[in-house]
């Protein structure tokens, strides 16, 4: 059994793409609000009025920009899951470092070399965290005593440890 359930890989892409563009939107919305609000005249209604031209403005454009980190990131991660026959962290930071690099390859060489290491960090930190917060709730569910099979077995006796007559 996978260790999450997702969709499978031509659903998935479309699936992580809407995500992407839904997030890029709300954030860009929560962004451009406070920064339309800064940079209009004062005033209360004119303050109002800057906010909500600059969320109809550049919104839309923040969630397309992540809606293509999105779609590429999962066909990418797809693509690998297709050739390595397997799901793991590495298709996740190899996804994320290609993205990266690709997006960036109207920049130069140096740029996609710094872009790609970035998305391969930044996926890497991510998918560490995932692994050490896995890890972490499976450690409260473990046994008290190793040997023990039965956790009714657990002695429930008076505080001085001897058990209960």
């Amino acid at each position: 059994m996978e260790e999450y359930a997702r969709e499978p890989c031509p659903w998935r892409i479309i699936d992580d793409c809407g995500g992407a563009f839904s997030m890029g939107v709300i954030g860009g919305s929560v962004f451009q609000s406070i920064k339309g609000f800064r940079n209009a005249p004062s005033g209360t209604a004119r303050r109002l009025q800057g906010s909500l031209n600059a969320i109809k403005q550049r919104a839309p454009v923040v969630g397309g920009n992540f809606a293509v980190w999105g779609c590429l990131f999962s066909t990418i991660d797809c693509a690998l899951v297709s050739y390595r026959k397997k799901e793991d962290p590495w298709n996740s930071i190899i996804s994320g470092t290609l993205t990266g690099g690709i997006l960036a390859v109207r920049n130069g060489p140096a740029a996609m070399i710094g872009s790609a290491v970035i998305g391969g960090v930044l996926l890497s930190l991510i998918e560490g965290v995932g692994i050490l917060f896995t890890r972490y709730s499976a450690e409260q569910f473990k046994p008290i005593n190793p040997q023990m099979e039965d956790p009714n077995q657990l002695n429930t006796g008076s505080i001085f440890g001897t058990a209960a007559q």
